[in-house]
C-alpha cells in the first residue's frame, strides 16, 4: 500500500460498526493497518463483527454514544492512550415526512448525530492532540448524507413511513455546518474535520425492493446505486495523511445524484 494511505500504527474508534456502512468503515480502516475500535451498544453484535474479520486488528467499544456517563467510563476504563482517528458514523431514526413527524423525531435525531459527535469530539480531544503530536495528524470525519444538501424525491417512495425523513436531512446539514466549525476551531492543534456525504446506499434490506432500486437508480447519472465499496476509497483518503492538508470540506458520494 501507498505510505501516504496507509495506517499502520494508527488507532481508530468507529460509532454504529456494526451498521451497514459502519461495518464497510471499519473494514476499510483495519485493512489499511489501523488498529479499530468497534462502538455499539449491542456487545454480541460487535464481537460478531470481530469474528468475521479474525485477521484484522478490531477491538470492542461497548457504549452508548447517547450516554455520557457510559461513554466516559468507557474511556476510562479503555486501553486507548491516543487516538488518530475518529469515526462519528452512528445513527438510529425512522422514515417519516413533515406531516407524519413528531418532536420526539427530531429531538433523537439530533441528540445522535450532532450532541453525541459534539460529546464524543470533546471527551477524545486530549487523545486526538496526542496523536497529532505523536504522528503528525489527527483525523475525525463525520458521516453526513447527501440529503444533508439536497431533498429526498418524494414521489418515489410508496408510503410516508417508508421515506426519508425531514430530521434526518436537517440533522445531517447540521453535521456538515458543525464539522466546518469544528475545522476551524481545532485547526491550530492540527486536528482535521471532514465530513463524508454518502447517497443513495439503501440496506440489503431495502434492496429486495427492485421497483423501488430502479427508481432511485434513475435518478443518478451513473445509473446505479451506490455499493460498499464504493466507500472504501473516500473514508481512507480522509483518515490518512493522503488527506494532511485537507480540512472543513464534505466530500459527497452520490454517483453524481446531487450534481
Amino acid at each position: 500500500m501507498n505510505k501516504f494511505f496507509s495506517l499502520n500504527g494508527k488507532v481508530a474508534l468507529i460509532t454504529g460498526s456494526y451498521g451497514y456502512l459502519g461495518e464497510i468503515f471499519v473494514y476499510s480502516l483495519a485493512s489499511a493497518g489501523a488498529t479499530v475500535y468497534a462502538n455499539g451498544r449491542n456487545q454480541e453484535k460487535i464481537n460478531n463483527l470481530i469474528r468475521k474479520y479474525p485477521d484484522l486488528d478490531i477491538r470492542a467499544a461497548k457504549f452508548d454514544v447517547n450516554n455520557l456517563e457510559e461513554t466516559n467510563q468507557f474511556v476510562m476504563n479503555s486501553s486507548i492512550k491516543s487516538l488518530d482517528i475518529l469515526v462519528n458514523n452512528a445513527y438510529s431514526g425512522k422514515g417519516g415526512t413533515i406531516s407524519s413527524a413528531n418532536d420526539e423525531d427530531y429531538f433523537s435525531s439530533y441528540q445522535i448525530t450532532i450532541t453525541a459527535t459534539h460529546n464524543l469530539t470533546n471527551i477524545f480531544l486530549p487523545f486526538l492532540k496526542k496523536a497529532y503530536k505523536s504522528n503528525g495528524d489527527a483525523s475525525v470525519i463525520n458521516v453526513a448524507s447527501m440529503y444533508g444538501i439536497t431533498v429526498p424525491d418524494l414521489s418515489i417512495y410508496e408510503s410516508e413511513e417508508e421515506t426519508n425523513p425531514p430530521f434526518y436531512g436537517t440533522s445531517k446539514a447540521a453535521m456538515i455546518h458543525w464539522t466546518k466549525y469544528a475545522a476551524v476551531e481545532f485547526g491550530a492543534y492540527g486536528i482535521r474535520f471532514n465530513s463524508l456525504s454518502p447517497g443513495a446506499f439503501p440496506n440489503l434490506e431495502v434492496q429486495k425492493n427492485k421497483k423501488f432500486i430502479q427508481k432511485l437508480s434513475k435518478k443518478v447519472p451513473l445509473d446505479r446505486i451506490g455499493q460498499l465499496d464504493d466507500l472504501i476509497g473516500p473514508i481512507l483518503f480522509l483518515a490518512s495523511k493522503a488527506s494532511n492538508y485537507i480540512t472543513g470540506e464534505n466530500i459527497v458520494i452520490d454517483g453524481g445524484w446531487t450534481v
